[in-house]
């Protein structure tokens, strides 16, 4: 298994680790190349472990070290919780134990996102581990109290991407979590899991494609400030991505084309 010299003079060549429950993390992955493609990235999907949204918090956080410890093993500079669940059950605890930053996806967007002072009223769609957790409330609301958040679970939302189903009822599926969101109308709805975007075709049958907002965009950006601010950007012209998958590497290559054009995987390997 390649690592990476984590000496003195290559330390802003060290990696960032970007990880998801799958493929849905290529999303913001996705939006990290197009704003800094010299960057070297090691892209983990815990495919084994999918979906995290039905796990318990004890559960995250056990599955979430051993991934920092693959990525401790690398020699990372930073880790990016590409996943809204692990940003909101694992990160606390997680948090001051590696030697490396470790950007989380929840805390981040709510950050940025409460420099418009303008959203007091939003919806997010999310999985039942990270709507249990509230911390999209929690979050927004510590930067401003006036802010209303109104938190929706969507069980079958990630299943239906991972395992690419297309018989299903619609109206339930779709418009049965929405509902109750629209109906309290808020200014925007966070697409609140990383793999919510691949269905927003689908979702916007039912609410205007602008009123949603896909929070890999922030993310990325953020991400990107911070390396900056903090030194850490690769100035090299040498970019790289090695992907990782927990299990079923083949399924998860062929997964991974509904987020990114991707023609090979060179490295991807099973761990």
């Amino acid at each position: 298994m390649e690592t990476f010299d984590n000496t003195l003079s290559t330390i802003d060549k060290r990696p960032i680790g970007v990880m998801d429950s799958g493929v849905g993390g290529l999303t913001v992955l996705k939006q990290l190349l197009s704003l800094c493609p010299d960057e070297n990235y090691i892209y983990f999907g815990d495919t084994k472990n999918l979906p995290y949204g039905g796990k318990s918090k004890e559960q995250l956080i056990e599955i979430v070290k051993e991934i920092f410890e693959f990525f401790e093993s690398q020699k990372v500079k930073a880790v990016v919780l590409a996943c809204n669940t692990t940003s909101a059950t694992a990160y606390e605890e997680l948090k001051d134990k590696y030697p490396f930053k470790i950007y989380p996806l929840i805390q981040s967007v709510a950050k940025y996102m409460s420099a418009d002072t303008g959203l007091l009223k939003l919806g997010v769609m999310a999985t039942e581990a990270t709507v249990k957790t509230k911390t999209y409330t929690k979050e927004f609301q510590k930067h401003n109290p006036q802010v209303e958040v109104i938190e929706q679970a969507c069980p079958l939302w990630v299943p239906i991407v991972e395992k690419q189903i297309t018989d299903y009822d619609e109206n339930q599926a779709i418009y049965g979590y929405l509902k109750n969101v629209l109906e309290f109308n808020p200014q925007k709805i966070i697409l609140g899991c990383t793999h919510y975007p691949y269905l927003l075709d689908k979702i916007s049958k039912y609410a205007p494609k602008e009123l949603f907002i896909n929070p890999a965009q922030i993310f990325a950006r953020y991400i990107i400030d911070d390396l900056k601010q903090n030194n850490l950007l690769n100035t090299s012209s040498a970019g790289s991505v090695h992907y990782f998958a927990s299990s079923e590497p083949e399924h998860f290559k062929q997964n991974a084309k509904m987020f990114m054009e991707i023609n090979e995987m060179p490295g991807l390997v099973e761990i």
